[in-house]
């Protein structure tokens, strides 16, 4: 078995056994392997770093839900604090390992669209999610340098990906959600969503190709849509594409 093979076969082993730091292990590396990523492969890159960086996030949520529930208490609050600021690093540490990885070894080694909109969005997702917890000027670099891999993505998708096609869905999906909770430009987030979802739609009821993945995007553009054009958001977190277990 040569060892691209091996690689892959431990990263679906260490996946099905949940132990996602060893996932990401075994793809970065393949990644270090310089090799044009096939599908499969690239998908078991994303899940890695995706279930590592989900928990760390959901982590920092529940923290930072805490600390705004004792904000009377200064002492307690202070003992919160230290304690975020450590899963932050957490976060930060992971964020630019992965960045580092896709500017390295997946960005120039990527010859088709599909790889090169794919590794841009998720250049894209880890700066985005470097923004959601810093401030002041690191925040800003955060978020530039996350609209600008989100917007290289979309002009590459636009002419090498079909509308409905499940990357371009799942960037869409993942900058609408950017321009809303980073930037809070919530006109511009429905725009780009709305824009994505009629647009793969029109493809799709003109009965060109099968899309049966696209749906489960299709469906999350939707769910953000109804949830940013509500008065009633209750404070509801976005849907992006890492909330379901999918390449996009």
């Amino acid at each position: 078995m040569e060892e691209r093979e091996k690689l892959v076969c431990l990263a679906k082993l260490a996946e099905q056994a949940e132990r996602y730091d060893d996932m990401v292990e075994f793809m970065k590396n393949l990644a270090r392997m310089d090799v044009d990523m096939s599908a499969e492969e690239r998908h078991l890159f994303s899940v890695g770093f995706k279930n590592t960086i989900g928990a760390k996030r959901a982590s920092w949520r529940i923290i930072c839900s805490h600390e705004q529930k004792v904000a009377a208490d200064r002492q307690t609050g202070v003992m919160i604090d230290v304690y975020k600021k450590k899963v932050e690093e957490e976060l930060r540490k992971v964020c630019n390992e992965v960045l580092s990885v896709i500017a390295i070894h997946c960005l120039p080694l990527a010859s088709t669209g599909e790889n090169i909109v794919f590794f841009y969005k998720m250049k894209g997702d880890y700066y985005r999610y470097l923004a959601e917890f810093s401030t002041g000027t690191e925040k800003k670099a955060a978020s530039d340098q996350s609209l600008m891999a989100y917007q290289h993505a979309m002009v590459v998708a636009s002419s090498e990906l079909s509308p409905a096609h499940q990357i371009r869905l799942g960037l869409a999906l993942n900058l609408s959600v950017f321009f809303y909770e980073i930037m809070n430009s919530h006109e511009r987030a429905c725009q780009v969503a709305k824009q994505a979802f009629d647009e793969a739609l029109t493809e799709i009821n003109s009965g060109e190709g099968v899309y049966k993945d696209s749906t489960i995007m299709m469906q999350l553009l939707k769910d953000n849509l109804a949830l940013w054009t509500s008065e009633l958001t209750g404070g509801e977190a976005s849907k992006g594409s890492d909330d379901v277990d999918m390449e996009g």
